[in-house]
């Protein structure tokens, strides 16, 4: 069934989306397992079902059009026998789980040498019970793609680290679109959590192929008291690709989460990236890189919820924008009453390689305490010529000047990642 866009498009498009969404298999799935995911998704369904697709008159969306997105005739993705002749990304993890438009690909995944107790599966597959504490129960479900992708939910990426295991090696999640001749759409669903003193690297990797594919994806983290996540979100869809995705992370007592977000490919793109506090002295790291070309557009939206008092936040991120595409980011950061004692500081650099490039950048702060030390910014620029010059004059010629100039601006960034594979590749990719 394809999407028919009328004149009331904004509101008609999610109930046509809705009526894709995949049938609970339940010789697959089990019938415990499929009446709680019916569950899950009739709630879901209902909610979607009063909401409408965002335009620019929404506050959050004035500045990322999705008119284009509403101009393509989507049918619900499918499995596929084979893949597309895609760059992986280098060996990063043992483990490593593989889904192909939402589906699992056993043959694609490696989970061997896991620890007793960890678990990296997918949802089906994963029979934990205390999946449903933690699945589809995050803050800030009911913005609009989140609920879609709950009521198309039919399976997930389930990463489980038990208490006060430390995880040496990464696990890398690889989502790949693939689409035929008709358009498609597919929603990645994934679900970590990280018990009370445990500690995880992951690597989640969103690849596409060059015909126009749609990922709504929704990722939930869970980092208990005295966890540690250090997450790195690779986005390089092909510029035929929308991407919409949701991080969503709630951070107990004394947990500390990092976020490296790179953002490189699809036509648009817009990643909601929201931290919730829900207990005192957490620790917030959040590195973004943005880097596209064309006529690109790619939005970055963050929040961070602090409700309790001593919470440290750093969030540093970077736009490279050129040729005519339009980077947007929005950084919010809430310091309640009751967050005393914080210590929070935002920054956005972006760097406009032609005179067609735009970006709009809104770094907020929302203060009602009384006793913190917080802190934001944004800066616009191109290269410097002086600099270019410089560089030239120590034999480098024009192009390969601005290169090491680019180079520099976004090595701050893909420098954090702590996988040195990884680095090297996006590098790569950056140049």
């Amino acid at each position: 069934m394809s999407i028919q866009v009328s004149a009331k498009r904004e509101v008609t498009y999610l109930a046509e989306l809705l009526k894709q969404r995949q049938e609970l298999d339940v010789q697959v799935v089990g019938t415990e397992t499929a009446a709680w995911l019916k569950e899950i998704r009739d709630r879901a369904t209902a909610l979607v079902q009063e909401l409408a697709i965002p335009t620019t008159r929404d506050e959050e969306w004035r500045f990322t059009d999705l008119s284009s997105l509403l101009k393509v005739d989507f049918v619900p993705a499918s499995p596929v026998t084979s893949l597309p002749d895609i760059t992986p990304l280098p060996e990063a993890a043992q483990s490593r789980l593989v889904f192909v438009n939402g589906y699992y690909a056993p043959e694609l995944s490696s989970v061997a040498n896991l620890a007793d107790g960890v678990v990296v599966s997918n949802l089906l597959a994963a029979k934990m019970p205390k999946i449903t504490d933690y699945l589809a129960k995050q803050q800030g479900g009911q913005e609009v793609f989140t609920a879609l992708n709950t009521a198309s939910l039919t399976d997930a990426a389930v990463v489980w680290i038990p208490k006060n295991l430390v995880v040496e090696t990464p696990i890398h999640l690889v989502f790949v679109s693939v689409a035929g001749e008709t358009a498609t759409i597919s929603h990645p669903r994934c679900l970590v959590v990280a018990e009370a003193g445990s500690a995880v690297t992951l690597i989640e990797d969103y690849i596409s192929s060059p015909n126009p594919t749609f990922t709504n994806t929704v990722t939930e983290i869970w980092v208990e008291e005295n966890a540690e996540v250090t997450h790195t979100r690779i986005q390089r869809e092909s510029e035929a690709a929308f991407h919409i995705g949701k991080s969503a992370i709630a951070q107990a007592r004394n947990s500390r989460y990092t976020c490296h977000a790179i953002s490189l490919g699809a036509k648009l793109s817009r990643h909601n990236l929201e931290i919730f506090q829900t207990g005192e002295a957490t620790e917030t790291t959040l590195n973004g890189l943005t880097t596209i070309a064309n006529e690109q557009l790619a939005d970055t939206h963050s929040a961070i919820a602090l409700n309790h008092p001593h919470g440290t936040t750093r969030q540093l991120h970077k736009c490279i924008v050129g040729d005519r595409a339009h980077a947007v980011f929005n950084g919010k950061v809430f310091v309640p009453k009751p967050a005393q004692l914080t210590d929070a500081g935002q920054l956005n650099r972006n760097l406009l390689l032609s005179p067609k490039a735009r970006v709009d950048t809104k770094p907020q702060l929302e203060i009602t305490a009384d006793n913190v030390k917080c802190s934001h910014g944004a800066t616009v620029s191109q290269l410097e010529a002086d600099e270019v010059f410089y560089l030239q004059s120590r034999g480098l010629d024009a192009d390969s000047a601005r290169h090491l100039l680019i180079n520099a601006f976004a090595i701050e960034i893909i420098d954090q990642i702590p996988v040195a594979s990884v680095r090297e590749k996006l590098l790569e990719m950056v140049r």
